[in-house]
């Protein structure tokens, strides 16, 4: 009888204890920047452009030096981040309007998330499929504010035409936007947070600017700002991201008012590196990196990466280790107790806060056949190169890409090629890569997809079409 009274007032002080520990979850913030030069933040010694708001997540919490996009451009990082895998298991080696929407085989970050009893809310742009099936709200958001495709105009315009134009969803309906449309990004994901106000389950907020990505669009508002830089399109870039850095306050002063700052994960981070010689050139810069957005060099794929959690994070941290982009993912499934087969990110909560010690990953890998073939890996501080650089397509304004290796310790401006005096170190990482993009394309297979090839290739064709029973 004792033992059975026991184990009853085991039962009555236990259920309220895991009740309240339930609520403790953090909620989970990512915010991704579009086409942001890795220089162009204070955090990173940004001296025209004031990002104050940006640059507190740094000061309060851990600055990312060596942190990686999956992809080097738009759609191959988000469906990286939305998969938790290398995009290529998927097939989304290009563009969404190229490559397909991320297949319905694979579920989707927000879809684990909600089931892990979360509330999900994405604003900004999607870019991973626009059609029924395939939208925000259908791939796990309880909540969406934005649009679908690759891009979009800030400022309103009559008569506008073409996919930039396209009407800005709520959910699934249309609604007539007329607010500047970063501004309209952060209004509403800050609404998102408030609404979260004395909620008993913790969220998931996914702010997907457009900013800074072309057309160069900013409010005499924002241009005011910056009477000193006297470059038109490094001007109307510097206002973009200045719109964007205060949309970031939006969101960060909302989580203080409703009083989940400590409780909150915030990450901020860019799909890529700045377009500084092609493909939407904005204005931006890369200093100290090689290269450019759709090219492997560090200019490419190395981007800013900031963390905060009060309480968890040390303030002013700087973490050196090689992260990328469906890290996030990880970190995030993790920190919710979801379920995480299948992905290949690592959590990261254990290194930054010294319970593990090593590298998250021994071997990142990068690569892009539709964009001029360019790919490469990196294993500790050595990285294998192959990218072209200047014009996206071949001809006179390209340089071939050639096989390179750097080490990016002693060179992270990748200016000395060591590949003559390391062969045995090329090879090594070419017979790494090799292997995983066998093993990548081998699982694009298992989904009735075939891998894209190059355009260089014999025969090879540049966007081969999905079989759309398998999606």
């Amino acid at each position: 009888m004792k033992a059975i009274l026991s184990l009853a007032l085991s039962l009555a002080f236990s259920l309220p204890i895991l009740a309240a520990a339930e609520t403790k979850r953090p909620n989970l913030v990512i915010i991704l920047a579009d086409d942001m030069g890795y220089a162009d933040i204070g955090a990173h010694g940004c001296q025209d452009i004031p990002t104050p708001n940006i640059d507190s997540l740094a000061k309060d919490g851990v600055r990312f030096t060596d942190a990686y996009a999956n992809g080097s451009f738009c759609t191959p990082t988000r469906a990286a981040l939305m998969s938790g895998r290398y995009q290529h298991r998927s097939g989304m080696e290009d563009l969404s309007n190229v490559s397909g929407p991320l297949p319905k085989a694979v579920t989707t970050l927000p879809d684990r998330l909600r089931a892990a009893g979360y509330t999900t809310g994405m604003a900004g742009k999607w870019h991973l499929g626009d059609q029924a099936g395939f939208t925000p709200v259908d791939r796990g958001f309880d909540e969406f504010f934005g649009f679908t495709g690759g891009g979009h105009i800030y400022v309103p315009k009559a008569n506008s035409k073409g996919e930039y134009a396209a009407p800005i969803l709520r959910n699934r309906e249309p609604v007539k936007e007329s607010r500047y449309l970063t501004d309209a990004f952060g209004e509403e994901a800050a609404a998102f947070v408030g609404r979260q106000r004395g909620a008993t389950k913790p969220f998931f907020l996914y702010l997907a600017f457009n900013a800074v990505h072309t057309p160069l669009e900013a409010t005499e508002k924002y241009l005011q700002r910056f009477p000193n830089i006297t470059e038109p399109k490094r001007r109307t870039y510097a206002a973009m991201l200045s719109a964007m850095d205060d949309a970031v306050g939006l969101v960060l002063a909302k989580l203080d008012a409703i009083g989940q700052r400590d409780n909150t994960l915030v990450f901020f981070t860019s799909d890529n590196g700045g377009p500084t010689t092609r493909n939407a050139v904005n204005g931006s810069r890369n200093t100290p990196l090689r290269g450019s957005k759709c090219e492997t060099f560090e200019g490419g794929i190395r981007v800013p990466l900031l963390a905060r959690w009060p309480g968890v994070l040390a303030a002013g941290a700087v973490y050196r280790q090689p992260v990328i982009s469906f890290d996030l993912a990880a970190t995030t499934l993790a920190l919710a107790g979801a379920d995480a087969k299948g992905v290949e990110g690592v959590d990261l909560i254990p290194f930054l806060t010294a319970k593990k010690s090593g590298a998250p990953h021994d071997v990142l890998f990068w690569r892009n056949r539709t964009r001029s073939n360019n790919y490469g890996a990196r294993q500790g501080d050595w990285k294998f190169v192959h990218s072209t650089e200047g014009d996206a397509e071949p001809g006179p304004k390209q340089t071939p890409a050639r096989d390179m290796l750097f080490n990016l310790a002693s060179d992270i401006g990748e200016q000395r090629d060591l590949a003559a005096q390391h062969p045995d170190k090329l090879a090594a990482l070419k017979q790494l890569y090799e292997t995983w993009s066998d093993e990548v394309d081998a699982d694009c297979r298992k989904l009735g997809i075939e891998p894209m090839m190059p355009k260089t290739a014999p025969g090879a064709k540049a966007a081969p079409k999905r079989k759309k029973t398998k999606q």
